[in-house]
């Protein structure tokens, strides 16, 4: 029994800022060959690890033309709702999205928590459920949503998908994530995940498979995606023993054709001048009779060779100056 796994494809009429191409072309070629690879290696079905779409409201114009790609599987499609399929990551708006118009119309399966569907053949038995993504994921205890529902048989080898942003390290402070050591051994033989577009590939641990290839779109700029290729994931599952082979897309461009370092560049570059004049400011060494407002205006106001830095600039490290000032007042006044 065969699988064929892709997630995030974010499909949009217009190109991200970040993209020096045609977004929706691209899509829809890399699509095209994820159809003719599913086709040719006769899967059972095809799954989708959400964000279909990059928004529910999408165009009909855009939705057709790529439902037109979809109806070319000769295999089932199943997925699950991602934060961008859904209306204030509801997955109970489905109704009224386009991915909702797609699963009425039979085009795809949208699998709902505790909902999933079962597989047979002569040799094994597969059960495929699902987690969309919501609110609280990545805030609550992970088995919640990372551990897949009975299976009618203990044999059964069960495929869970869940969009979530399952990590093998922290995020930065205050982005909700669930780490890889707190889903082992929660109940699925193989998890599949999406969300994080740089994925993690497989993990393994005690027979038990976790996997993200990653994002099929690149709608951002990040590092990460110059040092990856697009990607599908091929499942065989043969007697209850599965085999998994990664196939890259031989019809994603090269990162440095399609995607504009410009802005990364600008950026970073504006973080360090920040970063800079905050160090200035610091060392700055007349505290005792001038307030901190009046260091920053002064710093900033100095010719730029002397450290001082745009309008932008100083108006961000003011900003956060104010943010801190509030903080600090806010914990002397409950204590």
């Amino acid at each position: 029994m065969k699988f064929l796994y892709f997630t995030d494809t974010h499909i949009r009429g217009s190109s991200p800022k970040n993209r020096l191409d045609t977004f929706p072309d691209a899509l829809e070629t890399k699509l095209t060959e994820v159809v003719n690879i599913a086709n040719q290696h006769e899967v059972d079905a095809v799954l989708h690890g959400g964000d279909v779409f990059d928004r529910p409201d999408l165009s009909p114009n855009i939705v057709s033309r790529f439902l037109r790609v979809f109806q070319k599987f000769e295999a089932p499609i199943y997925a699950v709702a991602g934060n961008h399929d859904t209306f204030g990551h509801n997955p109970d708006t489905l109704k009224r999205t386009m991915l909702g118009l797609l699963h009425e119309a039979g085009i795809m399966h949208v699998i709902g928590a505790g909902e999933p569907v079962q597989f047979t053949s002569k040799t094994s038995r597969v059960q495929v459920s699902g987690q969309p993504y919501h609110y609280g994921i990545d805030r609550r205890n992970s088995e919640l949503d990372y551990a897949p529902p009975p299976a009618p048989d203990e044999d059964t080898v069960k495929i869970h998908i869940v969009h979530g942003s399952l990590v093998e390290r922290p995020l930065p402070e205050g982005v909700p994530c669930t780490l890889l050591d707190h889903v082992f051994d929660l109940g699925a033989d193989i998890l599949l995940t999406g969300h994080v577009h740089d994925g993690f590939g497989h993990k393994q641990k005690n027979g038990k498979h976790y996997i993200n290839p990653g994002a099929i779109a690149r709608v951002n700029n990040h590092w990460t995606e110059y040092q990856r290729k697009p990607r599908v994931l091929l499942i065989d599952i043969d007697d209850q023993t599965p085999a998994f082979e990664f196939i890259n897309l031989q019809s994603a461009s090269p990162a440095e054709e399609v995607l504009d370092r410009s802005m990364l560049e600008k950026a970073s570059h504006r973080e360090e001048k920040l970063n800079a004049f905050i160090q200035n400011v610091r060392s700055h060494s007349d505290f005792q009779v001038m307030s901190i407002h009046d260091i920053i205006n002064e710093i900033a106001d100095a010719p730029e060779d002397e450290g001082g830095v745009s309008t932008d600039v100083k108006e961000e490290a003011l900003r956060r100056l104010r943010a801190a000032e509030e903080r600090w007042h806010h914990n002397h006044e409950t204590d």
